[in-house]
């Protein structure tokens, strides 16, 4: 039988829930490559999904089978892992209450950790990740790549956060110092967003938990910036609301989009801070001052960009597929 696809073939494992349309994408770019993909979410594991994994001793690497469905992909014949916000996995009912929780733990190292050890090209790999996920070591890595970041304080001691106030002598933001949704009483979860305050605003709430102050940074605009493996594409988002102004998630529908030039210093910086995290993706959201300068907030290393490429027609599932397939891009 002839070769599907035009370079060494094998199988790209699509590890995403079955609901997401950012990850359909990627697939049909894939598709449309004529690449193998055998997609399928976590949440099915271990009672829809098969995996036989086999370690000989003999010679290197994991060898054996990944079922699921009609497909099957053998371990040593994949390429690439594209692994997207999977769901947990769902244990059967005939396990004991009190022992689900050590049978999921055992089907995701199982299943996760025999993945992660494969020779293969990796798109959001869970341990890097979890070691880029956080705000307040991104910061520090920016600043040490050359990006400009934020004058920052992250504390519960009122008294301190008032006298930091006083140094930085203006407005002020503060935004979850990790992100995650809130239950809210009529139990749909919510994303807190960034809000601007005044240092007249800090009261003894503060002290309840860790909270992350930073600098107000004038925008002229907002960049979010998605990076697949070499390629970039700087997005400018303009917003026509106060409330998009100051967090452009609060109010999609007052955004407009343009794709800009990003200047050769933040594209040399945004390079250094991917290759001190390992990344190969990277959704990086800057704040463009009046006078052009580019300010580094953060970067979601699973970051969503659907939302991006439709409006634009930027081809970012394109270079994902590249990527994937092994292809330099």
């Amino acid at each position: 039988m002839p070769s599907l696809c035009n370079t060494p073939c094998g199988y790209v494992l699509v590890v995403a829930e079955e609901l997401d349309p950012t990850a359909d994408l990627v697939v049909q770019a894939l598709n449309d490559r004529r690449v193998p993909v055998l997609r399928f979410d976590l949440a099915r594991f271990p009672q829809h999904v098969t995996l036989a994994a086999e370690y000989d001793g003999r010679r290197l690497g994991w060898r054996g089978e990944l079922v699921s469905g009609a497909r099957t992909a053998r371990l040593e014949e994949i390429r690439a892992v594209y692994y997207r916000r999977p769901g947990l996995p769902a244990v059967s009912d005939r396990i004991a209450e009190e022992h689900r929780e050590w049978a999921r733990a055992q089907a995701l190292v199982g299943m996760v950790q025999v993945l992660s050890s494969l020779p293969v090209v990796w798109m959001h790999h869970p341990d890097v990740y979890r070691a880029c996920a956080h705000k307040p070591g991104q910061l520090d890595i920016a600043a040490v790549s050359g990006l400009r970041v934020p004058r920052t304080i992250i504390t519960n001691d009122l008294a301190r956060a008032r006298c930091w106030a006083a140094t930085v002598g203006g407005p002020l933001i503060t935004k979850p110092v990790t992100a995650g949704p809130l239950a809210p009483s009529d139990g749909m979860p919510s994303i807190l967003p960034t809000r601007r305050v005044d240092a007249a605003e800090l009261d003894e709430s503060l002290e309840l938990t860790a909270h992350m102050l930073q600098e107000w940074i004038p925008k002229a605009f907002e960049v979010r910036l998605t990076v697949v493996g070499e390629r970039m594409f700087p997005v400018a988002i303009h917003a026509r609301t106060t409330a998009a102004l100051i967090d452009w998630r609060s109010d999609y529908d007052a955004l407009e989009y343009e794709p800009v030039t990003i200047p050769d210093p933040v594209a040399g910086a945004v390079r250094r801070f991917m290759s001190a995290y390992r990344l190969n993706f990277g959704a990086f959201d800057f704040a463009v001052t009046p006078n052009g300068e580019w300010v580094f907030f953060e970067c979601n290393p699973s970051g969503q960009w659907q939302f991006i490429s439709a409006a634009t027609g930027l081809p970012i599932a394109e270079a994902h597929a590249t990527l994937l397939r092994g292809v330099h891009v």
